[in-house]
C-alpha cells in the first residue's frame, strides 16, 4: 500500500535520523516492516508458540495476484507447511551451503536462483545475506531472517517458516537434500520484500546479485566482448564478484527451450569457475543451470572424451563429477559461441581494473520523475528534456591507466529505477531508462542552477549510456577529462512517473557529485505603487479576508487571465502567511508587500500564459526562477503535484498561492517551511497516484 502523506513525512524524518546513527548499514540494517528479529524471537519463545507473520501471511495474497492469484487453479491445492511437517529432522543448512542446494520449482525465477548459486561461492557474502545462526532445534520458534541491499540501504527481512507445498513437496525452490531449507526460506524472504512470490517471475540475474551485495554490475555482449574477457572473468571470480550469463531468444514463445546441445535459451545460468588446463592450455568455464538438471552435452561435458586426457589429480582439482546436477564444464571458446551475454556484479568498481586496491567514493542520490514537472523524457523531446533531474559532477584529477596515455578520470554511473517489481500487481512495468552526460564550459563553472533548455539545444552530450533499456538498472563505465559535467537521468518517454537512485563511483581523490540546483534566497521587493495606497484606503484600512479578496480581484484580474479570481481559501492563506504581527489582518506595510509581489508575479504569469490556459507545468520551473526562487528538484515536484490540474496546467490563482507560500517560506524559513509542508501533507493535497514526499538525500560512503 502507498504511504499516506503525513505517514510518509514522519517516516522520512525517522529515516534521516536513523541514517545518522548508522541505520541502513550492513552492521545495523533497517527493520523491514518495522519488525525486529530478536524481539519477536524472544517473545514467541516465552509464549512457547510458533511465529506467524501477519505482514506476509500464509494466504493466496502472498502467492500472487494473477497467475498465482485467487482466480488461478494453480493455488487451489497449495498447502502452507512448516519444515517439521514436511520431513523428519529438518535442517537449515546441511554440510555447508552450496550451489547444489538451489533447484528451481514451479516459478520463473531462474534469474534469482542463478544469483543465489553465485552467492554460495563466497562464504563471506553468503552469510551476510543468510545469517547462519538459525536452526530448527535450538531456540526454534518458527522465525527466520535474511538481509538484502535495498536502494542504498541494507534491510533485515523476517519471515515465518510456513512454505507453499503440493502433495507434501515444495512448490518453489528446494534443495537437493530433502531436509535442507535455507534456499526455500531465502526465496520466501525475497518474495516478501517484493510483495509476493509471483512478483519474482522473470528478471535479470544482476538484479538479485546487487540485492545480495550492494555491488554494481557491468554487462558484456559476447559479439562485442573485449579480447581480454577470459582474464576479466578470472579476476572477477578471484575477487568475489558474482557472474551470470544467458542465451538470448529472439522468439518469446521459445523462451526456456532446450537446444540440441543441452543449453536453454532465455534462461539464466551461473558462472561458478574459470580455469586453464596447464598442459594443454585449454581454457575452461564451469556453469550451473538453476534447474539442477539439463546440461551441456558438447566437448568437456560430464561424460565427454576430453576428460580422459586429464589425470585424476587434475580432475579432482576441477571438481569434475558425472552427475545430473545442472553443473557442467565447457571450453571458453564454446562458451563465447553459445552464450550471448555475461553480467558481472563487482563488489567495488575497481575489481576489474588491476591488481591494486583503490579507494572509491560511492555517492547515492535519490531522485524522482514527476509527470508535468521533472519527467521530461530523453533527448528526443527537447522541449521537456531539460526539466529532468540534474546532477553536477566534478572530475578533479586524472587517474592512472597504463594502457592509455590520455589524461582522464575513470568512473561508473549506475541509474536504477525503484519499486517497479513490487508494483507489478498494480500494472507497473519497468520503464525504459538511460542517461546523458554534458560538459559544462569553464565560464559556467560558478553557475549552480538547473541547466535550461537552450543549454541542451546548443550543446551535444559528452558521453551517454550505450542505449535506453527496460532494465531495473543501466550501468556504464566512462573515462572523461577533468572538468565539470551535468548528468541527466531520464525515462525514454516523457510524463512517466517513478523514483530512482543514481549511483556514482569514482576514485575519492578524483571528484565529487551533487544534485542541482541548490536553494537560494528569494528576490527583493519591487517599488511601491501609488495605486496600492488608494485601494488600501478605499476599502477601510486594515483588510479582512472578504474585503481584501474583493480589492485584489478588482485590481489584478482581467480578461487576459481567463480566471474567476482568487478563491476565498487563497485569500485566507495570503493573510495567514503574510500576517507578520499575528493579528489575523494585514496592515499597510504587510498589504504593500503582498501588493507589489502580486504585481510582479502577474507579469511573470502573463509572460508564460501564452495560450491563455495557464502555465504549463514544465514552464513552472522557469516562472518560479523568474520570481526569484531557486529550488531543488524535489520542491518543483511537490509544486507540480499540489497545484497542476489534470491537464498539467497551473492557473493564476494557484500560481499566486504557490508563490505566496514560497515567499513566506524563504522569509521565515523555519516557521513557514513547516507550514508549507504540513499544508500539503495534512490537508490531503498530495493526491496523485503513487506519490511520495521526496526529500533530497545524498549518501557518501568510502569502499575499498
Amino acid at each position: 500500500m502507498p504511504y499516506t502523506p503525513s505517514g510518509f513525512f514522519c517516516d522520512r524524518l525517522i529515516r534521516e535520523r536513523e541514517r545518522r546513527d548508522g541505520e541502513g548499514s550492513l552492521n545495523k540494517p533497517l527493520r523491514f516492516n518495522g519488525q525486529d528479529y530478536n524481539t519477536l524471537k524472544q517473545e514467541f519463545l516465552q509464549r512457547k508458540t510458533l511465529f506467524e507473520d501477519e505482514t506476509f501471511p500464509a494466504t493466496v495474497e502472498s502467492l500472487g495476484f494473477k497467475e498465482l492469484g485467487h482466480k488461478s487453479n494453480k493455488v487451489k491445492n497449495i498447502v502452507w507447511k512448516r519444515p517439521k511437517e514436511i520431513c523428519e529432522n529438518p535442517q537449515f543448512i546441511v554440510g555447508g551451503a552450496s550451489r547444489t542446494d538451489i533447484c528451481q520449482g514451479d516459478l520463473g525465477d531462474c534469474w534469482l536462483l542463478a544469483a543465489i548459486a553465485c552467492l554460495t561461492l563466497n562464504e563471506k557474502l553468503l552469510y551476510r545475506v543468510v545469517p547462519p545462526d538459525q536452526s530448527f532445534s535450538e531456540g526454534y520458534s518458527g522465525i527466520f531472517h535474511f538481509q538484502f541491499w535495498r536502494y542504498g540501504d541494507w534491510v533485515d527481512v523476517i519471515i515465518d517458516d510456513r512454505i507453499p507445498t503440493f502433495n507434501n513437496q515444495l512448490v518453489f525452490t528446494k534443495s537437493a537434500e530433502r531436509n535442507e531449507f535455507w534456499s526455500a526460506l531465502l526465496e520466501k524472504a525475497y518474495a516478501k520484500l517484493h510483495g509476493s512470490y509471483e512478483a519474482l517471475k522473470g528478471g535479470n540475474t544482476t538484479e538479485a546479485m546487487e540485492d545480495f551485495t550492494g555491488g554494481v554490475t557491468e554487462f558484456y555482449e559476447m559479439k562485442e566482448a573485449p579480447k581480454e574477457l577470459y582474464k576479466i572473468m578470472k579476476k572477477a571470480l578471484e575477487r568475489g564478484s558474482l557472474m551470470g550469463c544467458s542465451i538470448d531468444s529472439l522468439v518469446p514463445a521459445r523462451f526456456e527451450t532446450r537446444t540440441v546441445t543441452g543449453l536453454v535459451k532465455g534462461h539464466a545460468y551461473s558462472v561458478t569457475a574459470v580455469e586453464e588446463h596447464k598442459e594443454s592450455k585449454v581454457r575452461l568455464v564451469r556453469l550451473r543451470n538453476p534447474w539442477g538438471q539439463v546440461e551441456w552435452n558438447g566437448p568437456w561435458s560430464d561424460n565427454s572424451k576430453e576428460w580422459a586426457t586429464l589425470s585424476k589429480t587434475e580432475k579432482e582439482k576441477l571438481q569434475h563429477q558425472s552427475a545430473e546436477d545442472g553443473e557442467f564444464w565447457m571450453s571458453f571458446e564454446d562458451f563465447k559461441k553459445n552464450y550471448t551475454k555475461i553480467e558481472i556484479c563487482n563488489l567495488t568498481p575497481d575489481a576489474l581494473e588491476d591488481d591494486k586496491i583503490h579507494k572509491w567514493t560511492v555517492s547515492v542520490n535519490e531522485g524522482r520523475w514527476v509527470r508535468g514537472c521533472s519527467a521530461g523524457g530523453c533527448r528526443n523531446y527537447p522541449d521537456t528534456f531539460w526539466t529532468n533531474p540534474q546532477y553536477r559532477l566534478r572530475l578533479l584529477e586524472e587517474d592512472d591507466d597504463p594502457e592509455d596515455n590520455e589524461v582522464a578520470c575513470t568512473f561508473v554511473v549506475a541509474l536504477m529505477q525503484k519499486n517497479r517489481r513490487k508494483e507489478r500487481k498494480m500494472g507497473a512495468n519497468l520503464f525504459t531508462i538511460g542517461f546523458a552526460i554534458y560538459e559544462v564550459s569553464t565560464s559556467m563553472h560558478g553557475n549552480k542552477q538547473h541547466m535550461q533548455k537552450d543549454f541542451f539545444l546548443f550543446n551535444s552530450s559528452k558521453a551517454r549510456c550505450k542505449s535506453y533499456i527496460n532494465l531495473r538498472e543501466v550501468t556504464q563505465r566512462f573515462r572523461l577529462s577533468p572538468g565539470e559535467y551535468v548528468i541527466v537521468p531520464s525515462t525514454y518517454e516523457p510524463h512517466q512517473e517513478g523514483e530512482f537512485i543514481l549511483r556514482f563511483f569514482l576514485l575519492m581523490r578524483c571528484g565529487s557529485m551533487t544534485p542541482q540546483p541548490a536553494p537560494a534566497s528569494a528576490g527583493e521587493e519591487s517599488e511601491e505603487d501609488q495605486q496600492f495606497r488608494t485601494i488600501f484606503q478605499e476599502i477601510g484600512g486594515e483588510v479582512s479576508t472578504e474585503r481584501r479578496r474583493e480589492a485584489l480581484n478588482l485590481s489584478f484580474i482581467n480578461k487576459d487571465l481567463k480566471t474567476e479570481g482568487f478563491s476565498l481559501e487563497s485569500c485566507r492563506s495570503m493573510i495567514a502567511l503574510m500576517d507578520m504581527d499575528g493579528t489575523g489582518r494585514l496592515n499597510l506595510q504587510e498589504f504593500r508587500h503582498l501588493w507589489n509581489k502580486i504585481k510582479q508575479w502577474q507579469g511573470i504569469f502573463k509572460h508564460y500564459n501564452t495560450d491563455q490556459s495557464g502555465i504549463n507545468s514544465y514552464e513552472m520551473r522557469n516562472a518560479v526562477n523568474d520570481a526569484g526562487f531557486r529550488l531543488n528538484n524535489q520542491l518543483y515536484d511537490i509544486i507540480t503535484m499540489r497545484y497542476a490540474n489534470e491537464s498539467m496546467n497551473i492557473d493564476f490563482d494557484s500560481f499566486i498561492s504557490c508563490l505566496v507560500r514560497l515567499e513566506a517560506m524563504f522569509s521565515k524559513s523555519v516557521r513557514w517551511s513547516s507550514f508549507f509542508f504540513s499544508d500539503i501533507l495534512e490537508n490531503n493535497l498530495y493526491t496523485k497516484q503513487n506519490s511520495t514526499f521526496p526529500f533530497p538525500r545524498q549518501v557518501s560512503k568510502d569502499a575499498k
